[in-house]
């Protein structure tokens, strides 16, 4: 018997309850999931404050706590070059035999490669979104709610609330402003 793997990529800034019922999605089609951390080589800004490891970090702890254990976990740095970017992906992940996500571009890239792409509907998108995750983080709200508690756990353990509320507010995608009076 042939088993079928998939991969489902994320920035996981932070691993939330939604990125769970994911998983849990695609590994009620597959008996395989292959996480695949993207934009894995940003860290410590408003969009990106984790690092991949603690990344790896949470998604694995979360993951075992739901019993879950089929399963790979895989940083992918981006490339900012979207015509090669399905190669580079190609190239550091085990074989699969469909991509998921909600990205409108990672569906595109991957289906003019003739890849299999799969958007499944997202949980709760109005509170379970990264972005939310951050904001709440930052402005003192309730956050915790929003991801596995093993996450919550791990995300105090790095202090990573303080981290948000010292690089959100003066963030770009991509780096940190040297100043943040703009």
């Amino acid at each position: 018997m042939t088993r079928s793997r998939a991969l489902f990529i994320g920035r996981f800034q932070p691993f939330h309850n939604g990125h769970v019922a994911m998983v849990k999605q695609v590994l009620g089609e597959h008996d395989e999931v292959i996480v695949g951390i993207g934009s894995a080589q940003y860290s410590h800004t408003g969009e990106n404050p984790f690092t991949a490891a603690e990344r790896f970090e949470m998604i694995h702890r979360a993951l075992e706590a739901e019993g879950i254990r089929n399963y790979h976990v895989i940083p992918i740095p981006d490339t900012h070059v979207h015509s090669v970017w399905v190669g580079h992906v190609l190239s550091l992940v085990p074989k699969f035999d469909a991509v998921y996500t909600n990205s409108a571009l990672v569906v595109r890239l991957f289906k003019e490669r003739g890849i299999k792409v799969v958007s499944l509907p997202m949980v709760e998108r109005e509170s379970l979104s990264g972005t939310e995750v951050r904001k709440r983080m930052f402005n003192g709200g309730d956050w915790e709610t929003l991801v596995p508690p093993t996450v919550a756990a791990y995300i105090k353990e790095i202090d990573g609330v303080q981290r948000i509320k010292e690089t959100y507010k003066y963030s770009t995608p991509y780096g940190t402003r040297e100043s943040s009076e703009e």
